[in-house]
């Protein structure tokens, strides 16, 4: 892929690259460079997003509408959320901008479906969690849609939720910039999460594995109850699991360009969504991402029904969990000996969903 100032293939992404391409893309960048199977694509950086601000002029407004948000008054954040939402949706990328989105997406092939993905440059902090606070959309075809989906995703960097997030934690909303992820769409047999300690105790020593049917929205959502099962890092051997009634799936409409929410046929509901060589695979997976990235991680990963046994295991994100890791700093240092983290935000939100 041509480098560009406004994309980065992920093969050319680097945590070094994280102001540019967000915690999300820099994890996208650093597995597929430390040859991890992740579905390929690339980055819009920040840059084309401050090109986009800078030649329309929207540094100002959006500087306006905020210096008149009272933080304790949730309409008062909505309203300026939604106008700034307008502002950005209602103007054309620069010229630049977005030829580099058109010639990138042409070199992954012009019809390619694709997942369109936030990447802020506050994402996947260790110490704040932003997991799913922008959007993503899925089943992605056509430059046009793409060029559009992406204005979408800067606009999603001031949702209500954002906004009152970084409201309430002091962080300058001038400071956190929007990358885009265009990757390649999963065509998801069963996905999930996998938790690099216990989330319960932060138990450091096991591997916690949810799993559904179809994409893992399902599971994030609370509609569905998961497949769970713990995994003993060190011997690689499932320790316990627990198979629930998994009664719907969501599952991508190429055509329509939405996620279907359909019921699992009685043959399936009660099943594992993965065989036991499929679960030692995610905490392989898993183990190896927290060996990567040196702390305990939080990862998105699917089984892609478009490929062969033993090569259809994709790892969709890896973030480092927050929560574990909060406790440690707040807690006293005898508490946990072993300097546990912990899990969070999962897969991400604000999917479109046809029911």
């Amino acid at each position: 892929m041509t480098k560009s100032l406004y994309t980065l293939d992920f093969s050319e992404i680097s945590h070094a690259d994280f102001a540019r391409v967000g915690g999300k893309c820099a994890s996208l960048g650093e597995m597929t460079q430390a040859g991890v199977a992740v579905p390929p694509g690339f980055a819009v950086t920040t840059d084309a997003y401050q090109a986009m601000l800078d030649h329309h002029g929207l540094r100002d407004e959006i500087e306006r509408h905020m210096s008149a948000v009272d933080p304790f008054d949730l309409d008062s954040v909505d309203r300026a959320a939604q106008a700034i939402r307008i502002r950005i949706r209602s103007h054309h990328l620069p010229a630049a901008v977005e030829e580099a989105i058109r010639q990138s997406y042409a070199e992954m092939g012009d019809s390619m479906p694709v997942a369109v993905r936030s990447s802020a440059t506050a994402e996947d902090l260790p110490d704040a969690s932003f997991a799913g606070q922008q959007d993503t959309y899925l089943w992605i075809r056509g430059a046009d849609q793409v060029v559009e989906k992406v204005r979408d995703c800067w606009a999603s960097l001031y949702t209500t939720r954002a906004v009152a997030y970084r409201e309430k934690n002091r962080i300058s909303h001038a400071d956190v910039l929007m990358s885009v992820g265009v990757q390649k769409m999963v065509n998801a047999r069963a996905a999930g999460v996998a938790m690099t300690l216990d989330p319960v105790n932060g138990d450091r020593t096991k591997i916690v594995i949810d799993a559904s049917w179809g994409l893992g929205e399902m599971v994030v959502s609370g509609v569905v109850t998961p497949d769970n099962f713990t995994v003993e890092k060190v011997l690689e051997e499932i320790t316990a699991r627990k198979i629930s009634d998994k009664h719907v799936e969501l599952v991508g409409v190429p055509e329509s360009g939405e996620a279907l929410e359909r019921e699992v046929e009685e043959a399936r509901r009660t099943i594992q969504c993965l065989s036991d060589a499929e679960v030692v695979a995610v905490a392989r997976l898993a183990k190896r991402l927290e060996k990567q990235n040196k702390c305990p991680q939080d990862v998105e990963w699917a089984i892609d029904a478009d490929l062969p046994d033993g090569e259809n295991l994709l790892a969709l994100q890896s973030r480092p969990e927050t929560i574990w890791s909060q406790k440690k700093k707040d807690a006293p240092k005898t508490t946990y000996a072993t300097g546990v983290m912990g899990i969070v935000g999962t897969l991400n939100a604000a999917l479109p969903v046809k029911r």
